[in-house]
This record gives C-alpha cells, sequence and structure tokens, in this order.
C-alpha cells in the first residue's frame, strides 16, 4: 500500500500538468507523510542529493557543449564529413556526411538535442537542395543524435552515473558508451547506403585539395576536444569534472579567438540559456533524490527485486521485459527524469541478477534515446522536425526503419554485454 499511495501520487501530479520535478518532490512529501516520516528527513535529502562534487561534471559539459555548437565547430565538422566521405563518392553521400559529422559532434556536445540542432540546421538544408526528401533528411539527423547519449561526454551518462550513487564511475560509462554508439552509427549507415541505391540519390562529391586541407585544418582545432576529453581522462591527467572544466576553456578559445564567428554580445544570453538547462537538471536531481530515499525507505528496490524474480530467474528474460518498460516508458517522460527515478529502483534488481551496472547503464541510455524520437515527449523529434520544416505526422511515417535499425542495435548491445564492457575492461576500470 505504502508504495501504491508513492507512485499513485506521482501519476496524479503528472497527469494535472504539473512540472516533474515539483511532482517528484509533492510525491515525495505525500509518500513520507504516509509512512510518518519526519518532513524534515525529506528536506535534507533535497540539499544532499545536489551536494556532491561530482555534479560539477554537469554545468562544465553543458556550456562546453553550448559553446562548441552555437560557434561554428558544427559547420566545420561538416566540412570535414564531407572531405572524408566525397573522395569515396559513395552513393548517397551528403547522408553519410550528415551521420559522420553527427557522431563526431556527439563526442563534442554530449546531447542529442544539441546535434539535431548543430548539425541538422546545416545538413538538412543541404540534403533538400540536392534533391533528398527533407522527411528521411530529418530521420537520418534525428537518429544518428541517439549516439550522443552514450559517447562521452554524454551529459546524460554523468546523471546515471549520478543517479547509482557513486556506484558506477563516470569514466567507466564514458568509456562503456564508445563501441555502442560508433555501432549505432555505422547501421544507419548502412540503412541510409540502402536507400541510397533503391532511390537513386546523388552520389557524394569530392572537394578540391586546396579546399579540403583548409577544412582539415579549421576542423581540426574541433577534434582536438575530443582529444582533451578522452585522452585527458583515459591517461589520468584529468578528472572527468576537470575534463569538464578545461573543455570550457578550450571551447571559448576556439570559438572566440580561432573561429572568430560567434560576438562577445551573445555570451551572456548563451550562458543563461546554460544556466537555464543546468538548474532544471540540478532541481530534478534534488527532488529525484527525495522521491529515491522514500521509495528505499518503503523497500521499492526489494520489492521490485522480488517481483522480476517471481517471473523469471533468467537474466535474459529480464533484460527483454527492462527493455519492454524502458521503451514504453520512453515515449511518455523525458530522458533525465527517467534515469533519475527508474536507476535507484532498478539497479538492485539488475545486480541480484548478476548484470554489470555499466552495461546496464548503456542499455538503458540506448532505451531512453529512442525514447527522444517518439511523440508525444520526444524532444529531438519535435527539434528536428521545427529545423527540417516538417511535420510530426510526416516524420512518423518514415522513421520505422530507423527504429528497426536502433532496436536491432539494442538487441546487440542488450544480450552481448562485450560491447559496453571492452573498453571498460582493456583500460582496467571494470
Amino acid at each position: 500500500m505504502d508504495i501504491a499511495v508513492l507512485l499513485l501520487s506521482m501519476c496524479f501530479f503528472f497527469a494535472i500538468g504539473m512540472p516533474i520535478a515539483f511532482a517528484l518532490a509533492l510525491a515525495a512529501l505525500v509518500g513520507a507523510l504516509w509512512i510518518d516520516l519526519p518532513v524534515e528527513a525529506v528536506m535534507q535529502q533535497l540539499s544532499s542529493g545536489v551536494g556532491k562534487v561530482s555534479m560539477l561534471t554537469v554545468p562544465f559539459f553543458v556550456l562546453a557543449g553550448a559553446i562548441m555548437a552555437e560557434g561554428g565547430m558544427a559547420k566545420r565538422l561538416v566540412d570535414f564529413a564531407a572531405v572524408v566521405v566525397g573522395f569515396t563518392r559513395i552513393r548517397g553521400g551528403l547522408s553519410q556526411v550528415n551521420i559522420l559529422a553527427t557522431t563526431i559532434m556527439s563526442g563534442i556536445s554530449g546531447s542529442s538535442v544539441a546535434d539535431t540542432s548543430a548539425i541538422g540546421s546545416v545538413m538538412i538544408p543541404q540534403m533538400a537542395e540536392k534533391g533528398y526528401p527533407r522527411v528521411f533528411a530529418t530521420n537520418v539527423t534525428i537518429s544518428a543524435s541517439v549516439q550522443a547519449i552514450m559517447v562521452p561526454p554524454s551529459h546524460n551518462a554523468v546523471i546515471y552515473s549520478l543517479a547509482t550513487g557513486g556506484v558506477v564511475s563516470i569514466t567507466s560509462l564514458f568509456l562503456a558508451g564508445i563501441v555502442p554508439g560508433l555501432l549505432l552509427g555505422f547501421a544507419i549507415m548502412l540503412l541510409c547506403l540502402y536507400f541510397a541505391y533503391r532511390d537513386g540519390h546523388p552520389k557524394g562529391e569530392p572537394v578540391p585539395v586546396k579546399q579540403a586541407l583548409k577544412m582539415l585544418g579549421d576542423a581540426t582545432w574541433g577534434i582536438v576536444t575530443l582529444i582533451i576529453v578522452l585522452g585527458g581522462i583515459l591517461t589520468g591527467i584529468f578528472t572527468p569534472i576537470e575534463a569538464g572544466a578545461v573543455a570550457c576553456v578550450w571551447a571559448f578559445f576556439v570559438t572566440m579567438f580561432i573561429y572568430r564567428d560567434y560576438k562577445w554580445s551573445e555570451l551572456p544570453m548563451l550562458t543563461y540559456r546554460t544556466l537555464q538547462t543546468v538548474a532544471m537538471v540540478l532541481t530534478l536531481v534534488a527532488t529525484a533524490s527525495c522521491f529515491g530515499y522514500v521509495a528505499a525507505l518503503m523497500q521499492m528496490p526489494a520489492k521490485m527485486t522480488d517481483f522480476f524474480v517471481a517471473i523469471s530467474s533468467n537474466k535474459y528474460v529480464l533484460l527483454m521485459w527492462l527493455n519492454i518498460m524502458l521503451l514504453v516508458l520512453g515515449t511518455a517522460l523525458d530522458l533525465a527524469p527517467l534515469l533519475l527515478i527508474c536507476t535507484p529502483i532498478l539497479l538492485p534488481v539488475v545486480k541480484s541478477f548478476g548484470i554489470d551496472p555499466v552495461h546496464f547503464g548503456i542499455v538503458m541510455l540506448l532505451n531512453l534515446g529512442i525514447g527522444l524520437l517518439t511523440p508525444p515527449v520526444g524532444t529531438t523529434l519535435f527539434v528536428g522536425c521545427a529545423i527540417g520544416k516538417v511535420s510530426v505526422d510526416e516524420v512518423m511515417r518514415g522513421i520505422w526503419p530507423f527504429y528497426w535499425v536502433m532496436f536491432a542495435v539494442l538487441m546487440l548491445v542488450t544480450y552481448v554485454p562485450w560491447f559496453s564492457m571492452a573498453l571498460p575492461h582493456a583500460f582496467g576500470f571494470r
């Protein structure tokens, strides 16, 4: 009964349109009052939930990603991808350029929405001008941007790490997401190649050598960001927090002094938007911490474990049910709130079945990343439709082949842990 009161109150607050953060906080208060828990204990969790030093990772990477996404780096990465793909003269070259540029941008922005906004604003008009259907161009862009959910410096990987209470390190998650992210990008490339030959998409055009060298030189400044973040963390020069801070300084230097496309007068507004994003994330973390605390006192994780054990003691069956549940939930709520709500509840379940929390984290991120492309809450879907100037209905009619490819990758990542665990094991983080 205790758990029912907690969950029903949360669903009620969601149903009346209350913001997710407030709904979680009020549901926690209702649950606390139901079990005679002092309200002061809930308030203490509100502050302690965001009092961890590791929380600094979030504002640093959000700010670095915002500077790089808006400061001209996206266009230069598209140019770099065009040089690489152009020499192959492959059919459907612009769709391959789109995916490759998004792959690189994912390792810089850490955000699916930022990737769609930055790459889509450049690539969708280009693809439409060359004769690609706008719906197809939009679907390529939003599907490829799911890579940013997994590859470093994914903001949501940081949130998952925080939601585990430090059980999973940010570094191990960053490493675990690289291979699944690249696998997803490669799978979408193959799908686009199939469409290119089936529908007769134009071939890629080679870039003149002199122009190509200039493009490569310009893009190098952005690609160095990847080396700073990953190389610094793996060699032990930086912690993830320090890597985020250095990435901010580097992004500012490259944007304002090398590229010089961004106006100094625009920086205050960029900072303001970043603060809005960070405030939203930290508020969610604080209120989800309260909700998780009350749920733990009600023994929800233990009861969830008993429930799944009663269904089956086979971990592969468990993973199937968790995938179904997360895919359904991903259509109803945004990614970050689901990570904060579900992780403390499901983590004891997967650990009791012998599933590595790092592996499960990547499975969870990919599941909920697919949810960003599904209505009614699909943030990346709506951003892509706005940039592509197409309706949600049009995109949904054409996105099914991309869904099937993403689902196939999800099954591989779920049932072949090597994809997630190879790099953490190789670098000694598991």
